[in-house]
């Protein structure tokens, strides 16, 4: 019997779910909003190749079909319109009985189904229509419908678990379609519960419900899945199954052993339900066909999965090729033994009548005894004759019957031969599929240790990162600091000129010393600062070109370890030169302060120029002011002692800076070699990868050697199994020759021929 696959509608309207109103239909889409990229639906997902093991289920697909010549057999066309009425009259009581009045289009449908289907899809049906379709499909009398199509209905909690308990004790329906009904919990419990019971649904599409919502609902669900028999075909499409469903379906599907198809394109298994799912594979040999699409799940998973799928539809092939072969191998002993059967029967009948014709003869002879007495005598030697005839014919009989054993014999030694080979190619063939799924599971344990070392790889590229990201925060805070002190420098520079200025002021005649004085510690404080801001600016600048060469060394190693992280490089680009505009914007002001600072000194210069001029014009009243000037030059002399003090406190305060540069420095030349210690690291770690790939590669070319050996296994037993068949039809041509022949050559048909 053949599983009804139902063919999805593109462009329907989406159903996640009605939100509780009825006549309200949202939009329907896949979940997480996987509209691009998306196949066709009713579209397969994977192609196969032509040759290799599709390629003989192709040539048994084609041997099932009927020939050219040969008429295909057909349905019935319908129930007779007797069975209808009486259907429909049943439906009204039942709906009359719960309150209810029956709905027009469902009477409508229920007066002609054709080819046994119930398609009631788009029609809104209520609880009590439900209720009474269940009882009436739950009724003892067998039932025309074998397909029911509900798709679209609307149907409630209660409608749809009065229906399913009708279903639950029919065994007429063989498809149901309940595509967009958004079933919750209670209906997914009552479709667990009636997977468990039935045992004649076949196919069942549950595309554009909710099954997957309520956990434990769907529990109950796969509950029911497991313990079902009779189910070929599911179809869950779009129903938010999470990966904790997709466990549960994993249980279920251990249990299993009749699904066929299961479909669960488009919804939220992800990588965790595709693992469970592949991990049940290797103990269910009867599911061929499963659609994992647009559920987040990576490649080597879905490939994986279509390995196992090729491998249960391959095994299923020679399953039914080898019943075939045992099917058309019995039909030929079956017409050689009815041959046999034939001959014995017609050598018994010529044997009876013979032997009746004898017995004729003798009771005519002994009627015609008195009347024959003299030609008793003339005629004894004829009697001698037929005596020996009759003779031979029963040693001939003996030997028919001995031949015939010793044929028999032999057809049991040639079947004793023939089960025994195919025990021994079954033995064979269980402990290749067996070594075949350890190497499977092997490989995909190395898969899952490779993911796991790149994934700590990954995190200790992050690690990486975020230490190079203190560093810069490090250097930035040294930037900081730099600038800080040298504006505090420039600040006692000013304070200090002013006090200058204040001296002047009260020392006049004295101008020239001090302004001589006063310009070379000017001079030699803008020197120093400038001095100090070069070395700061190369150290800067020195600290910038390393900071670029590890930021360029970190990118290469970023690019090659991991290409997704361009974005984050971006960002850290965007950083970057915001931080550079920021410093630029903080030289730009130093250099304003150092302009500030020249137009000053060049102030102090003309205010100086000003001063000589008084100073001369007050040379002529110097005699006068002789005794104002050695109290001028005592706090001229006190001036110079805070002067030696304030270079002291400079040369120390230099001298702190230098060792705390000093220190910078050495942090920064510990940070770099930590910087070389994690390149060498991470060098180390690509070579680790590149040789993990390797492996994985080499892995993989075994595997693919030892599936070529495999079929090329599989081809040779083939052969092996129509030679043999050969051999054996040989057998049977060489056995029905000789007993035809055997037939032709007998006496008794030499005997039997006059009459």
């Amino acid at each position: 019997m053949g599983v009804v696959v139902p063919v999805a509608r593109p462009g329907r309207p989406a159903l996640p779910g009605y939100g509780g109103a009825r006549g309200r239909i949202p939009a329907r889409g896949p979940p997480g909003g996987r509209r691009a990229g998306r196949p066709r639906r009713g579209a397969p997902v994977r192609s196969a190749p032509p040759g290799g093991p599709h390629g003989a289920r192709r040539a048994a697909r084609l041997r099932e079909r009927p020939c050219r010549g040969e008429a295909e057999p057909r349905g019935p066309a319908g129930p007779p319109p007797a069975a209808m009425d009486e259907l429909r009259r049943s439906y009204s009581r039942l709906c009359r009985e719960r309150g209810a009045e029956p709905q027009e289009a469902v009477l409508q449908r229920l007066q002609r189904l054709p080819r046994g289907r119930l398609d009631l899809a788009a029609h809104s049906l209520t609880a009590d229509s439900c209720g009474a379709l269940g009882a009436l499909l739950q009724s003892p009398s067998p039932s025309p419908c074998t397909e029911l199509v509900l798709s679209d209905c609307m149907l409630s909690e209660e409608g749809a678990v009065l229906l399913f308990q009708g279903l639950c004790a029919n065994t007429a329906v063989q498809v149901l379609d309940l595509k967009g009904n958004n079933l919750r919990a209670a209906g997914t419990e009552a479709l667990g519960k009636l997977l468990r019971q039935n045992q004649s649904i076949q196919s069942l599409t549950l595309e554009w419900n909710s099954l997957g919502t309520h956990e434990e609902a769907f529990a109950i669900f796969c509950g029911g899945l497991a313990a079902n028999s009779a189910l070929r075909q599911l179809d869950l499409r779009n129903n938010q199954i999470s990966h904790r469903g997709a466990e549960e379906l994993a249980l279920a599907l251990k249990g299993n052993t009749t699904l066929q198809q299961l479909d669960l394109r488009w919804n939220n298994v992800g990588l965790l339900g595709g693992r469970a799912l592949m991990n049940c594979l290797p103990g269910n040999r009867a599911l061929q066909r499963l659609d994992l699409a647009g559920n987040n799940i990576p490649g080597d998973i879905l490939r994986a999965v279509g390995q196992a799928m090729d491998h249960n539809q391959d095994r299923h092939t020679a399953f039914q090729e080898n019943q075939a072969r045992t099917h058309t191998l019995s039909k030929e002993v079956q017409h050689l033994q009815e041959e046999k059967s034939r001959q014995y029967l017609s050598l018994m009948e010529t044997i009876d009548q013979q032997r009746e014709e004898m017995a004729k003869s003798s009771r005519a002879a002994a009627a015609h005894v008195g009347q024959l007495q003299e030609a008793l005598s003339e005629r004894q030697s004829l009697i001698n004759a037929l005596k020996a005839k009759l003779q031979m014919a029963e040693a001939a009989l003996a030997l028919s019957e001995q031949k015939a054993q010793d044929l028999g014999e032999r057809l049991v030694t040639a079947e004793q031969e023939r089960q025994s080979l195919s025990q021994r190619q079954e033995k064979a063939h269980r402990q290749e599929q067996q070594e075949a799924a350890e190497r499977e599971s092997k490989l995909l344990r190395d898969l899952s240790t490779a993911n796991e070392k790149n994934l700590k790889l990954r995190n200790q590229v992050d690690e990486w990162e975020r230490k190079v990201k203190s560093q810069q925060e490090q250097l930035f805070m040294t930037r900081q600091e730099l600038t800080s002190t040298s504006a505090e420098l420039k600040m006692r520079a000013i304070q200090a000129e002013e006090r200058l200025d204040m001296e002047k002021r009260r020392a006049r005649q004295s101008l020239e010393d001090l302004e001589k004085l006063h310009a070379k510690e000017v001079e030699h404080m803008t020197r120093h600062l400038e001095e100090s801001e070069r070395a700061m600016q190369e150290r800067v600048q020195r600290a910038e070109a390393l900071r670029l060469s590890l930021e360029e060394e970190l990118s290469r190693a970023k690019a090659a370890v991991l290409s997704e992280r361009s974005q984050a490089e971006e960002e850290l680009v965007k950083a970057r030169s915001q931080a550079r505009l920021e410093e630029q914007q903080n030289l730009a002001h130093m250099g304003e302060k150092m302009r500030l600072l020249v137009q000053a000194r060049d102030e102090a210069q003309s205010t100086c120029l000003q001063q000589k001029q008084t100073v001369s014009e007050l040379q002529a009243r110097a005699g006068q002011l002789s005794l104002q000037v050695e109290g001028q030059r005592r706090r001229l002399e006190e001036l110079q002692q805070e002067l030696n003090n304030k270079d002291q406190e400079k040369v120390a305060e230099v001298s702190r800076v230098r060792v705390e540069l000093q220190e910078q420095m050495g942090r920064l030349q510990a940070d770099l070699v930590a910087q070389e210690v994690l390149r060498e690291k991470v060098t180390a770690l690509e070579r680790q990868l590149k040789v993990i790939s390797g492996e994985h590669r080499a892995a993989l070319l075994d595997r693919e050697s030892e599936n070529a050996s495999l079929r090329e296994k599989l081809r040779l037993k083939e052969a092996e199994i129509l030679r043999i068949r050969e051999e054996e039809a040989q057998r049977a041509s060489f056995l029905q020759n000789a007993v035809l022949a055997y037939v032709q050559g007998s006496p008794l048909r030499a005997l039997s021929t006059p009459k």
